[in-house]
């Protein structure tokens, strides 16, 4: 029998999703936030993708959006070049960081006292959240804007991923690039997992998966349309993959074959991600909504509720009961 992918679909955005982010799993549960061209992240529960705040005070398109561990700090990268750190429990802006031009990636360290930035002017900055008025490091190097930027190796080293066709790894230390992978196209996402020390990128229609210490590849897989963005499970069995055609795509991670491909979204899928507990992943779209969809289609977890056959009437009873395709959250 067939189960059917049911989407809980978040509105609330007025134009395109172009990045999304879990936190950890907190005692409150785990949180999810979106950057969108309306200038306007939210901050959502992540499991059910309930709004609980948007944060004002960009004057921009945002492009990129970060939650720390805990969920009690967000980041965002806008386009009226500045990041900005804010309490993710008030919803109040903490730091305003100005930057030269276009931000487009910020990412937390560990201990979320130290952020690092991406965008357009092709400079990694770290700043110390603890001293804001100290100039923060910077590390050049790249030939055109920098896409995104990651912290790896227990904060030790940086990936970064730019417009000019490569991915490079920088000790923190020296600030001296240690390694360059180089590609034919640029490189449209980056996802880094501690565990095990993976790197999820994608480029045209291929997603590959990298060792992170040693950029040595570990195997690519092509997708029938052009990847926007990829996610790795926690687990690492399978990933999950959407871009031009609307569709999210799910792989088995061992044998590469396609086990399952979702069509939701009305416009390309520009990012996902799964939940860190591994039950959901989450897609944002040009459509201007996130989507969340199960991981295991069928089980009860968050506002999905499945009833077996048996308990539906004699009639009903050769099709699985799910609810409605649309669910608002």
């Amino acid at each position: 029998m067939a189960m059917r992918q049911t989407p809980l679909t978040c509105s609330g955005h007025t134009r395109p999703v172009v990045d999304l982010a879990f936190s950890g799993i907190t005692p409150y549960g785990y949180f999810l936030i979106s950057a969108c061209k309306d200038g306007k992240p939210m901050l959502r529960q992540g499991d059910t993708g309930d709004w609980i705040g948007t944060f004002l005070g960009h004057k921009g398109a945002v492009w990129g959006a970060t939650l720390n561990k805990e969920a009690t700090k967000a980041a965002t990268a806008a386009a009226d070049f500045t990041a900005k750190v804010w309490d993710a429990v008030s919803g109040d802006e903490i730091l305003s960081l100005a930057h030269k031009h276009i931000v487009k990636s910020v990412n937390f360290t560990q201990d979320s006292n130290c952020l690092l930035t991406g965008g357009n002017d092709k400079v990694l900055r770290i700043y110390d959240l603890s001293k804001p008025e100290a100039e923060p490091q910077e590390i050049a190097g790249h030939t055109s804007a920098i896409k995104k930027a990651l912290w790896c190796n227990n904060d030790q080293q940086i990936l970064s991923a730019s417009e000019d066709k490569t991915i490079r790894l920088w000790d923190r230390n020296t600030k001296e690039a240690v390694k360059t992978l180089s590609f034919e196209a640029s490189v449209s996402s980056m996802e880094y997992i501690a565990d095990g020390e993976i790197l999820v990128i994608t480029y045209g229609r291929t997603i590959a998966f990298y060792n992170a210490h040693s950029l040595d590849l570990i195997k690519t897989v092509d997708a029938p349309a052009s990847i926007h963005s990829a996610s790795l499970h926690p687990d690492k069995d399978f990933f999950v993959a959407g871009g031009d055609d609307f569709k999210l795509y799910k792989y088995d991670y061992s044998t590469k074959e396609e086990m399952e491909s979702y069509k939701g979204h009305f416009g390309p899928v520009h990012c996902v991600r799964f939940s860190p507990d591994g039950e959901l992943y989450a897609s944002g779209s040009e459509d201007g909504t996130l989507r969340l969809w199960q991981t295991a289609v069928g089980k009860t977890y968050g506002l999905w509720k499945c009833v077996l056959p048996e308990e539906l009437s004699s009639e009903n009873s050769d099709a699985l009961y799910c609810p409605p395709p649309e669910i608002k959250a």
